[in-house]
Formats: structure tokens, C-alpha cells, sequence
């Protein structure tokens, strides 16, 4: 049985590690895991104890790897096999509790930040890539060889993208090839010109240029699987609307046109700004406590659905599933505050029992001074929305018309008024009108929802209950009665 505030005890228990098929032979071990790259990294910094991050579908090696690694090196390892939100970002506070002097990390990483330095080093992978396929889908999804191309790809298959470029520069003139936005080791110098981060990745952009003006090539994906990488959805919806995006599984090499996905993920997420500005309740859920800038960013949404004139509550519940949120009905709308890929997770199959929002999404739906739709980006990250980025938008002062401005919802069709918060300049707001009786003018939506319900809980009734005197009540344990008798 599942608790109210947490997943159950037997979840972890019962939860696949890694299927034996999964295994990754003895053989290639050092090559997928670059254990000599590794075994540099942790020399290097002298470290005495290391911690070893892997997602659950990588669990199957992690003993092989360890093992390894500390033949080579001589330091202990300490395998990190179960975070408490998602396995993308780094598991900081779990190396603290094992005294890891570094981290590193194995699989899929959104490359957030860490909230406490740390050394870390990242080993996303090196899946195969058929080059030969890739190029010929290229070319035949690309036919002006002077059109602007970035290359794109997922984590794992990162490593192949310059070879891939090397083939197709021949006859293509504005090819750009990005990075996954690895830390830059300590001590060393930024390049120059400075090149630009955004998706975690790093763009190499000519002065001059901007990304808007590329369309995307993006090597990676699965034909066999349904579920939308989150790696991939924040790509579709960052990208430049007006620009081609394709993708190409590097097994094959078969593409496909992402266009009308895109379409549908933005019009799944222009829902959900509507959903917001409806709601009266928001929930906001602390996803991650692992990236920086997590607690100021926890402060400006609380900021935000005040002056939204909405109530927010903040729930600490590990990773969000649909029991433990819907110990929460008075609540309109959830808001994950987690990083990049965690707010773009696919949902179990059951669903929420109330949507769950991106923190852009909230940002868009409560400041009034926010680009209307079709010219905001729409950005994953929560650093994006704070103050120091270039997309920060900050709130309008009280008194600004922004905030009369006339709102009509698209789902309910009513006209949804302003902020109560919001002063007005009317001298006459503040007398005050005697009525024949008191009424309840203003209460709080969780009140209101609690008058609603048919039962309430246990209510005291003094008064109205019959005095009688105490009667014995039975004796013995559960199972046996003294007055049941042997059965």
C-alpha cells in the first residue's frame, strides 16, 4: 500500500535493476564507460572516496564498473543507485552523505548545475552511429546545401557528431555541430568567442548570427519507442517554430518530419497557461534540491502567484505520482519546480488527477508583462525565469494598467477578474457599508472547497450529544476476544 506522502517500502524492493539481457559484456566495458577516462578524472584530483551515479537501466553494471575502478585507481567507490527525484542531475547530497570527495556520473544528465560544488565528471555514453545512413538521410531531408543546419543529437550519441559533420561539409556551407555543455575542467580558460548555451548544449555561432535562424538535425530516438524523449521535448518547444526539425535514428538512419509534434506539445502547454490563470490553488512541488538556485527560484513562483492574486502552497513529496497528489484536491494545478528533463518527464499512463505545470508555463500565466504567445520562448529551465538571465522578465509595479488589462478564459469562457491584491485609487474602496448581518465577504479557496464537501471530518457538536455513562469495552487482542470464545 502506498502512504500518503510518500512511495511505498516495497517499490524499491521490487524494482528492476537490470534485466541479465541488459548486461553489458565484460569486454566492453572500458569502452562504454570510458573507465580510462574515469580512472584519469579521479588520479588527477587525488580522491580517497568516490561516489558512482547510474539511472536504474544501468544498475546491471554498476558492481563490474566499481569493481574496475578501483583496481585501477585504489579509491573506494560508493555506488549511488536510488535518487529521491530524477537520475538525470547530480546526486549531490547523496555523495555528501557517503563522503565522496567526487562524483561521477553515468547516463542521460540534463547538465544542471549543482547546488554544492563538487568534482564531477559526466559519462553520457557512446551508442553506435551508422555514418554513412545518417548522411544520406541528411541530404535527402536537406536538399539546399547553403540552407543553416545545426546538428543535434542526444547525449549518448554526442561523440559522432564531428565525424558526421566531416562527411556532409564537403557540400554544405553553413553547417553548425553542437556540444552537450560539459563543465569546463578547473583552471581552464573559456573559448573565444564565447559560444552560446542553451538546451545543454553549446552553440558555436559566428558573430553576427543567432539560433533562431538554423534548422535542426537531430540525431537520436528509437523507432520502437512511443514515449517522447524529455531531451527531445525541450527541443520542440525552444525551437524556432518557423524552422525544419528532423529527426534520424542512428540505427537506420530513418527520419522523421517533428513538425506536427512540435505543434501538438505547444498546444498542449498553451492549455496548460490557461489552466493556470483559472486556477485559484497552486501546488508548487520541490522536484529537485540538488540544482542551484533552487530555493530562489521556489521564492520568486511564491512571489509570482501572490501577485496573481492565487494562493500557493509548497508540497516536498520526492517524485510526483498520481496517489500521492491526489491526497491534494483542493489544489487547481501542480507546478514542478525541477530541472529541465524532470519537468518534461512523460506521465505515468493513468495520468494526474490535476495537470502539472512547468515553471515557464506558471511565469506566462500570472506576470501580465510577459511576450504574449507565439513571441515568449519557452524555457525549461527555471534559471532562465530568475533575475541575472537575459529572459527575465520582472513583475509590473501594483499600480501599472497591465494589470487591468481585460482577461477572458478560453476554457470557461468568463471574464476572470483582476488580482485582489491589486490597490485601487477609488477613495470610496475603503468605507465601510453596514449590512443587516454579517456575511463572509472574502475566504481562502481552501476554505471554500472545505464548505463544499459533504463530510468535513470528525466535528465536536457540543452540546448536542446525549451525556451517557463510561461501559466497559472488550478485552484482549485482535485476533482472540475474551468474549468471543475458542474458535
Amino acid at each position: 500500500m502506498e502512504s500518503t506522502f510518500s512511495s511505498p517500502a516495497e517499490a524499491a524492493l521490487q524494482r528492476e535493476a537490470g534485466a541479465p539481457g541488459l548486461l553489458t559484456p565484460p569486454e566492453d566495458l572500458d569502452r562504454v564507460y570510458e573507465l580510462e577516462r574515469v580512472a584519469g578524472f579521479v588520479r588527477d584530483l587525488g580522491c580517497q572516496q568516490v561516489a558512482l551515479q547510474f539511472p536504474d537501466q544501468l544498475l546491471g553494471d554498476a558492481g563490474a564498473v566499481a569493481a574496475r575502478l578501483e583496481g585501477t585507481t585504489g579509491s573506494k567507490m560508493f555506488i549511488l543507485g536510488d535518487t529521491a527525484y530524477g537520475s538525470c542531475c547530480v546526486d549531490v547530497l547523496g555523495a555528501e552523505q557517503a563522503g565522496a570527495q567526487a562524483l561521477v556520473h553515468f547516463g542521460p544528465a540534463c547538465l544542471s548545475p549543482p547546488a554544492r560544488p563538487l568534482p564531477v565528471a559526466f559519462v553520457l555514453g557512446q551508442r553506435p552511429v551508422h555514418l554513412e545512413l545518417c548522411a544520406k538521410a541528411f541530404e535527402a531531408e536537406n536538399p539546399d546545401p547553403k540552407a543553416p543546419v545545426v546538428l543535434l543529437s542526444e547525449p549518448a550519441c554526442a561523440h559522432a557528431l564531428e565525424a558526421l559533420a566531416t562527411l556532409l561539409r564537403p557540400r554544405y556551407l553553413d553547417l553548425l555541430v553542437s556540444s552537450p555543455a560539459l563543465p569546463l575542467p578547473a583552471g581552464s580558460c573559456s573559448p573565444e568567442p564565447e559560444p552560446l548555451e542553451r538546451f545543454g548544449r553549446r552553440f558555436p555561432l559566428a558573430p553576427g548570427r543567432c539560433l533562431e535562424e538554423y534548422g535542426a538535425f537531430y540525431v537520436g530516438g528509437s523507432e520502437a519507442s512511443a514515449d517522447l524523449d524529455p531531451d527531445l521535448s525541450r527541443l520542440l518547444l525552444g525551437w524556432a517554430p518557423g524552422q525544419p526539425f528532423f529527426t534520424c535514428c542512428p540505427d537506420t538512419g530513418q527520419t522523421q518530419d517533428e513538425g506536427v509534434r512540435a505543434g501538438r506539445l505547444r498546444a498542449r502547454r498553451h492549455y496548460l497557461v490557461e489552466r493556470a490563470r483559472d486556477a485559484r490553488v497552486v501546488g508548487l512541488l520541490a522536484g529537485t534540491l540538488g540544482v542551484a538556485r533552487h530555493r530562489e527560484a521556489l521564492t520568486h513562483l511564491r512571489n509570482l502567484t501572490r501577485a496573481a492574486g492565487k494562493r500557493s502552497y509548497v508540497l516536498a513529496l520526492g517524485r510526483p505520482t498520481p496517489p500521492k497528489l491526489a491526497n491534494f484536491p483542493e489544489v487547481d494545478v501542480f507546478v514542478l519546480l525541477a530541472c529541465p528533463l524532470g519537468a518534461l518527464a512523460p506521465q505515468p499512463p493513468g495520468g494526474f488527477f490535476r495537470p502539472i505545470l512547468a515553471p515557464c508555463e506558471l511565469e506566462a500565466a500570472c506576470n501580465p508583462a510577459w511576450p504574449p504567445s507565439g513571441l515568449a520562448p519557452y524555457l525549461t529551465h527555471y534559471a532562465d525565469l530568475l533575475p541575472g538571465s537575459p529572459f527575465h522578465v520582472p513583475l509590473p509595479p501594483p499600480d501599472s494598467e497591465l494589470w487591468d488589462t481585460p482577461d477572458v478564459s478560453l476554457i470557461t469562457g468568463e471574464l476572470r477578474p483582476p488580482p485582489a491584491w491589486k490597490p485601487s485609487n477609488d477613495p470610496g474602496c475603503l468605507d465601510l457599508n453596514l449590512r443587516p448581518q454579517l456575511e463572509l465577504a472574502e475566504s481562502s479557496p481552501a476554505a471554500l472547497f472545505l464548505s463544499s464537501r459533504s463530510w468535513r471530518g470528525l466535528e465536536p457538536r457540543l452540546g448536542q450529544t446525549t451525556v451517557t455513562g463510561a461501559v466497559s469495552g472488550r478485552r484482549g487482542i485482535a485476533i482472540a476476544y475474551e468474549d468471543e470464545g475458542n474458535s
